[in-house]
């Protein structure tokens, strides 16, 4: 019985004028998840591709990018075409290309202010390296079955596109952190989204609870007990389940969100906990850290009990100072 041959990779040849933007683009797909390589000698293209096919590794599934254009050793337009197309007949390689081109004069004017030296014009101006490369690769922009004039394109709108055009299910996703903390040990570096969870009944003000933290169950049900708990949850979902998805579209590769409460022991580490789990649900994969979590309790710290405190704290017997 024959084995069944592995499913074959993705794989995009980006080539185009020197100065369009494939750097951009690379680095673009890289962070998406795909695997990059740059410039591989046009020959060895081919032996790379037979050796993915026979890949039952991770690598197997991602997607494969090959930035080659005329600084590429061995490239010659014609040649480059001629193997693509045998690649595809014999092995049934699903070969992609994208041409990124762009106006001469705006060439022109990249190279001048970046200062770079055209690679086909080394010792002469920019322009003459740009209509000798613009002939040359006449052959592969009519063949490339994906074009990108960037132009009028900045390089973030350029990034956009191509995040939007090569999107994969499962690449790309932003690395999601969700933390807790302590506003009176200061607010945390990094933080992309901050919620102050000190609106909610504080369970330092409870002699019985004090002692715990928001991992505890009974500190958990006490905040949850708060007036304004479910409906500030709903909202936070709300507003999370809204923004991860444009980060992600922006391009995001780390997320971290903030809760913080006074001293960083109750509060923020309930909400943190409990939105961690609400994210897992939606089919996100967060990481959860507590920073504060080990600091000791201290009344100094915490400052006057509030009048819903106040309240909860003569309902339970004990009279906070």
């Amino acid at each position: 019985m024959m084995t069944p041959r592995p499913p074959l990779r993705d794989v995009l040849l980006i080539t185009g004028m020197s100065g369009a933007g494939k750097s951009t683009v690379l680095n673009t797909l890289e962070d998406m998840g795909w695997e990059v390589l740059d410039n591989l000698p046009v020959r060895l293209i081919d032996r790379l591709l037979a050796t993915a096919a026979d890949d039952r590794g991770e690598d197997a599934a991602r997607p494969l990018a090959i930035g080659i254009g005329a600084q590429t050793r061995d490239f010659e337009p014609d040649r480059l075409i001629r193997m693509v197309n045998r690649l595809r007949a014999d092995d049934g390689h699903d070969i992609g290309t994208l041409f990124l081109d762009c106006a001469g004069a705006e060439l022109e004017r990249r190279y001048s202010e970046t200062r770079r030296r055209h690679p086909l014009a080394l010792d002469r101006p920019a322009v003459d390296g740009i209509a000798q490369e613009r002939e040359l690769l006449a052959p592969l922009r009519s063949w490339a079955n994906r074009l990108i004039d960037t132009t009028r394109l900045s390089a973030n709108e350029l990034a956009t596109r191509i995040r939007t055009t090569f999107a994969r299910e499962g690449l790309g996703e932003p690395t999601l952190s969700v933390m807790s903390f302590g506003f009176a040990r200061g607010l945390p570096r990094d933080a992309d989204v901050v919620l102050d969870m000190r609106f909610l009944r504080n369970p330092h003000w409870d002699e019985a609870l004090r002692p715990g933290t928001g991992l505890d169950p009974a500190v958990s049900a006490y905040i949850a007990c708060d007036p304004a708990y479910t409906d500030a949850m709903a909202a936070i979902d709300q507003l999370l389940l809204l923004l991860l998805p444009r980060y992600r579209a922006e391009g995001k590769s780390y997320v971290t969100i903030a809760f913080g409460c006074t001293g960083g022991r109750h509060r923020s580490v309930h909400v943190a906990e409990r939105i961690a789990a609400r994210l897992r649900a939606a089919g996100f994969s967060p990481t959860v850290s507590h920073r504060d979590l080990a600091a000791a309790p201290q009344d100094s710290l915490e400052g006057m009990p509030s009048m819903i405190d106040r309240e909860h704290a003569y309902d339970a017997g004990t009279k906070p100072q």
